[in-house]
């Protein structure tokens, strides 16, 4: 597993490519359509290809037995915010510009980072304090 571990870096930007093709497609996809349908019509998309690639890898539902109570909690809850952001940035996405209402999406950057302090217990460092300062000032920059 080294070179997946290794490899984080080029999955989180190919995470932030697809992100970024997400709003674009979003907004030329909402186009006199209300956004909680757009939302509901992607969740099933995404349900597909998430399933797709658990039954690929041979993963199967039989590997749902080894998830613990913890797991499943926090993956529900996981999956809560995660609808919930959905209907809310398709929602922006609907009434904004895909220019302003990305930034503000992406200033979750900053949230992250101070949560995963406080809830996590992961180290605050000068530079990381300094990125999530620079992003927050700079998604004020773009939506100004």
């Amino acid at each position: 597993m080294k070179s997946l571990s290794s490899s984080w870096w080029f999955f989180a930007l190919l995470s932030a490519f697809f992100a970024a093709l997400t709003s674009i497609f979003a907004k030329v996809g909402m186009k006199q359509l209300d956004s909680d349908l757009a939302t509901a019509v992607r969740t099933i998309i995404i349900l597909i290809i998430a399933w797709g690639i658990v039954f690929f890898k041979n993963k199967g539902i039989g590997a749902l037995h080894t998830l613990t109570p913890q797991n499943w909690t926090f993956l529900i809850l996981s999956g809560v915010a995660t609808g919930l952001s959905w209907v809310f940035y398709f929602r922006a996405l609907q009434a904004g510009k895909v220019s302003q209402v990305a930034p503000i999406d992406k200033s979750s950057l900053a949230l992250t980072i101070l949560l995963s302090v406080i809830f996590l217990g992961e180290a605050l460092t000068w530079k990381t304090a300094i990125g999530a300062l620079l992003i927050i000032a700079g998604t004020f920059v773009l939506i100004l």
